[in-house]
Parts: structure tokens; sequence; C-alpha cells
């Protein structure tokens, strides 16, 4: 039975306003506002400071233009909430309204409490199918929305806005960045106190990154099924809210911890990026839970089967699709990111499965609301955007397809690089191109040389270690009989499959990740790491650690330290050289002044032929810059070889098979390119 709502909370109509949807503290009171275009009523749930008891429930008393609103004064910052919504429950006309269910507010800051998984969260009977109609109220096994405190005092912390051509990205998650890190105080590991220690922003800095980008730190949900099998959703690609940050992350339980980390990073010079997922979220298909969107306006928030709208209509793979073509939700987006940006200072996004976003009623459209909404905002133009190009729907492959300031993941880049070091022959040609930033796919629509983000490895996928110390993937902890995760991983065990004490298989998989990482801070666009790569890090094989939350997946500090120091000087040398470029490279005999002018040579000397380039062999980039010293390239995949350098004053600044890739060395004439390496040698 419902408690009596406290004395004197009675809504002040002249205070409310519908123009700022969430919960919004101003000082004296709370405005509430919740969108739901066919919703028929709303009421607003306030709970105890527990999040346990429901102390008051009361309709919100106004609305326009779909948004249900009231302003209760009195009210103050950690306030518990949620909603009921009312309407139609019409499943084939893709209304699901079920006031028993209680709803998370899509716009809410910060959460209470988790999902005890329990059949009264789905909105039909348990057992039959989703025509049915559940009654049993939810509200004692959903986490619930907290009001919060705006305001934080961010002295002197600014946007660094880093230029594309210096930045270095660096894939992390904030767990297994810090769970096993001896640098890090145990009870900080695992959330942003911890990410933001002065041990894990040195590493950084030591390693000369620009950038960190965070698998997702959105709240998110822990899967049921995997939750039954003892696993969890680890790597987070399962959104309930947008704005809120996922609690377990939060060691104080204070959104002030996500912000103190933020400033320490910047004030180390270090941007941060947050991976966001707004393609999807955790309910799932029409037999998923009623947590938020589906019980607010299924049929607004989400994408329904044009021929019967009781079905999703799933281009993600993951049950459902986020509408934001609708213009509320398209808002919601918008709003969730300028707040992470305004609010939270981050410097930039990652979309994840990003094509998604761009899909309007007849496909994918570069020219999409998203895109353009993006384009002219005066807050989110400003930061780095990142897109996964692609999606699992009809053409939903983009590389290449998105519109500038974007820029987008390139796995042309990561398979290329991985064949061509694996020995894969006929790979020539398409090393050139990713050496250049992939002209073929991005130099186009005006967009700069620095649209290609160029990586070897990502969370998704082979560790770059496991590229050269596995050929098959090893998923068996995942409970699936290894028959999940992707068979494309273009990986080489050189000689023993996993671990080994072969002293000449070690040196040999040390040789070829040196060499692989030097060709990607060798290429042009922007160069990605995943957290770990230059260390050695290994997930035993797993290619698919989404489920692992465990030392699998956990980075394994503090690694191979002659990898880490390889790896700074070859970012060191990427920075010193200005290597990367605004404009693309031209053809030799097309220097326009400007754009720096790519040669491609023979190991003998010449320019390649046309013949050349079907054969197996090094490659010679000499790049002749404008105002600036001329740079010459060599990857070796190969035995060792001799290279005719090139007339001129060279000097030898990197050599990945050695010890110490960082040299001085003059050179002129003839050199050895040692087998499986990238020699570097500036002119001048």
């Amino acid at each position: 039975m419902l408690k009596a709502a406290p004395q004197g909370l009675v809504f002040d109509a002249a205070s409310a306003r519908p123009s700022v949807l969430g919960a919004e503290y101003d000082g004296a009171g709370v405005n509430f506002a919740l969108f739901s275009d066919h919703a028929e009523r709303v009421e607003l749930c306030l709970f105890d400071d527990d999040g346990v008891t429901e102390t008051a429930r009361l309709d919100l008393p106004e609305m326009e233009g779909g948004i249900w609103y009231g302003y209760l004064p009195g009210l103050a910052p950690g306030q518990a909430y949620g909603y009921r919504v009312h309407g139609a429950y019409a499943p084939e006309e893709g209304h699901r309204f079920n006031p028993n269910k209680l709803l998370l507010d899509p716009y809410a800051r910060q959460l209470t409490g988790a999902i005890d998984w329990d059949d009264s969260l789905f909105g039909y009977e348990i057992g039959t199918d989703d025509l049915t109609f559940d009654a049993r109220d939810s509200a004692a096994f959903m986490p619930k929305a907290r009001v919060v405190d705006p305001n934080y005092d961010w002295s002197a912390d600014r946007a660094l806005f880093r230029p594309w051509e210096e930045t270095v990205i660096y894939e992390a998650h904030v767990k297994g960045l810090t769970m096993r890190h001896d640098g890090v105080v145990q009870a900080d590991r695992g959330t942003f106190a911890g990410l933001a220690a002065p041990a894990v922003i040195e590493h950084l800095k030591a390693l000369g990154i620009t950038a960190i980008e965070l698998l997702p730190v959105q709240s998110f949900v822990q899967d049921r099924h995997l939750l039954e099998k003892g696993l969890s959703n680890y790597w987070g690609y399962n959104s309930l809210s947008f704005f809120a940050p996922h609690a377990p992350y939060l060691k104080t339980g204070q959104l002030s911890e996500i912000k103190d980390a933020v400033r320490r990073f910047h004030e180390a010079g270090i941007e941060v990026l947050l991976d966001v997922v707004y393609n999807h979220t955790a309910e799932g298909n029409e037999m998923g839970p009623t947590l938020s969107f589906r019980g607010i306006d299924n049929a607004s928030y989400y994408l329904l089967s044009p021929d019967n709208p009781r079905h999703s209509f799933d281009t993600t793979g993951c049950g459902n699709t986020l509408n934001v073509a609708h213009p509320m939700v398209l808002r919601m987006v918008l709003d969730s990111l300028r707040y992470w940006v305004q609010v939270m200072h981050v410097d930039g996004f990652r979309f994840d499965l990003a094509s998604t976003l761009g899909r309007e009623s007849a496909g994918f459209e570069r020219e999409s609301a998203f895109f353009n909404a993006i384009r002219q905002d005066p807050v989110l133009s400003h930061v780095k955007l990142i897109a996964e190009p692609w999606d699992i729907g009809e053409g939903g492959y983009q590389v290449g397809g998105f519109p500038w300031p974007f820029r987008e993941w390139n796995d042309k880049a990561r398979d290329d690089l991985r064949g061509f070091w694996r020995r894969d022959g006929g790979l020539r040609g398409r090393v050139s191109q990713r050496l250049l930033g992939s002209p073929t796919q991005f130099h186009h629509s005006r967009r700069p040389a620095t649209t290609s983000v160029n990586f070897l490895a990502a969370h998704d996928g082979f560790t770059l270690w496991d590229c050269v110390s596995y050929d098959n993937k090893h998923n068996e902890a995942n409970g699936e009989g290894s028959a999940d995760g992707h068979d494309h991983n273009l990986s080489h065990n050189m000689g023993a499959e996993g671990p080994t004490d072969d002293p000449g298989i070690l040196h040999g998989r040390a040789r070829r990740v040196r060499a692989m990482l030097a060709s990607l801070m060798m290429s042009q666009g922007v160069p990605m790491i995943l957290a770990g790569d230059e260390m050695g890090n290994s997930q035993h094989g797993n290619n698919n650690a989404y489920c692992q939350d465990n030392e699998l997946a956990w980075i394994d500090w503090p690694g191979n330290e002659g990898l880490m120091r390889a790896t700074a000087a070859m970012i060191a040398l990427r920075q010193e050289l200005g290597l990367a470029s605004r404009r693309f490279a031209v053809g030799a005999g097309h220097s326009d002044g400007v754009a720096d002018e790519a040669h491609w040579l023979h190991c003998d000397g010449r320019e390649m032929a046309e013949d050349d380039w079907g054969q197996d062999g090094p490659l010679g980039l000499l790049l002749r810059r404008c105002e600036r010293a001329d740079v010459l390239v060599i990857l070796n995949a190969g035995d060792d070889c001799d290279f005719v350098l090139p007339e001129g004053d060279w000097m030898q600044r990197l050599c990945s098979a050695c010890d110490e890739v960082a040299m001085a060395e003059p050179a002129s004439g003839t050199i050895t390119a040692p087998g499986q390496s990238v020699v570097v040698l500036v002119e001048g």
C-alpha cells in the first residue's frame, strides 16, 4: 500500500515547463518532463532514500506536444523516482503500455539499484506469447532514477581540441585497464577513481597517447541469460540509460568521480572519448522486458516492422533498433551527447554500429537527419566523432560513406596489415592504400586524410599478441562451444598454438608484433591501439570476450616492457616527424606545393612498375614533403633483403626488428631491411 504523499507535495503550474526533458533541479524544486506521444496518462512515482518504498504517486498534470510535465517545489537532489505510463496495450498496433511496470526516465542522470531479474519485468506473461498482459508490479525489481545536483567546480578545465593529426587513440575498458594494475589502489580498481590513478595516466603519457576511448560507460544491463550461465555483460553494449553512468564504475557513487577523472586526464593532455550505443537498447525485441522505452512509447522510440508493428525491426542483431529518425528520439540522443560534453566535459564519441543511426525509410543515408543534426550542432560539431561504419542490416557496410566531420574505423586497414605481415600474397597494392590513409575509401567529399581510424586490434576480436599466437579462436569459456565470435582472424601462431617456451617462436612473435605496430604508426590517418597491445596482452585466444569479466579479459600488468618502449618510440617518431597530414598525398609528379608527394620504390631503388604490384616483396614509400624533411618507410614482411636508397643524406631513425627500435644512424647506398620489419629513414 502506498504511503501518503508528503504534506505540501503539490505541483506548481506556474513553474512547470516542457522545454527541458528529464528531472531538472533548479535549487527550489524539480521539473519533471517525459515524452510519450501515444500515452493517455503518466504517473510520477517517488521513492524513499533507498529507492525501495514508493512514497507517492502523482499524475503529471500538464501535456503538450506529447511531453508530459509538472514541477514539484521542495524536492531536492537524491530524490528517487520512476514512471508508470497508461495507454493502449495493443501489441499488433505497436503499443505496449502497461502501468504495472515501473519505467526508467530516458533522461535519468543517475540510477540507484540494479535490475533483479524477475518475470514481472516483462509486459506479457512469460511462458505465453507477447499478446498476453502481465499485471504484476515490477517496481521491486527495477532500479530507480535519482535527481542530481548539476553543480561542479571545473575550475580551469577546458576542452583540449587536439588536432586529428596529433591524435593517437587508446581503446580501453574502465574495469579491464585497472583491475590487475599494482599501481592502482585495490579499492579503486574497476572504477573511474582507478582509471584516473597517477600510475595509469603516467603509463599513457609515457606511451604518447593523446586520447583514451572508453568502452561503454553509460548504464547498461546484465543480461539474464548470461547471469544464469555465471557470466556477465562485460563490454557494456547493452544500454539502458543514455545519460546515467554505469553505477559499478563509481567507487564513490557520485557523478563527480567521473568529472574528477576527466579533469585529471585533461591536465595530462589526454582527451576522453566515449564509446556510445545509440543504435539499440537493452529491452531487446518484442519478447524482451519492459524497462523504459517500450513501456513509455514503443511505437515512437523503436523501429517496428512495417508489415507487422507487433515485431521489432532489427538492423543491429541486438533485438531492436532505436528510431533516431523520430524527432523526439533524435532530440534525446543529441541531448545525451551534449550532456556528456557540456556537463561531463568529454571530448568526443565513437558510435557503435553507426550505420543504424543513418538509416532512413530508403536505407542508409549519409545526409540522414542524425548526421545533419550533428553537423549543424554548435556543440557536437566541434568534438571528435568516430563512426563504426557498419551494422548487420541490408547495405549496412558503409566504410567511407559517412559525412565530414565523422572519422571512421577502418577494418580494411586492420585486415590488410594483418594479412601482409602474415605473409599472405598479393597485398602490396592494398597495403600501399593503407599507408596513405585509404584514399580510395576516404578521399572524396572534401574529407581530410585523417578520416581513417587505423587499427590492428580492437575489443572485438583477437588482441594483437593473440594474432601471432593462435591460428583459431578459443572461446570455450563463453559457454557456446566456441561457436560465437567470427572466424576472420587473419592470425598465425608461428609454430605453436598459444603459450610456448620456445625462444625462437617467442622472438618471431615479438618481431612481427613490433612490425605491425610500426606499420600502423607510419600510416596516414589516425592510429588506435587496443589497451594492452603495447605490452603483449593476451586473452588466451578468446576473440569474443564480451561476457568475461575476469582475468581472461583484464589486462595483465606489467607486461612486456621492451614492447612498451618500442611502441612509445614509434609514437614519438610519428609525432616528431609530423607524419600525419590533413591532405592526402598526391602521386609522383603531381605536387601542388602543399600536399606530400608519394613515390613507391622497389627494393632495387627504382620506382615500382605496374608488374611489380602483383608480386610479393618489400615495399618502400618515399614521401617528398613540402618544407619538411622527406621520409622513407620500408615494409618487409619476408626475409632479410637489401634495399637501395634514393640519393640524399639519409638518417635511419627506426628499425622495428632491433631490440631498441629507435636510432639515429647515417645511411646511404644500400641497407639491409631485416625480415618482418619496418625501417624508417629521414632525409637531411
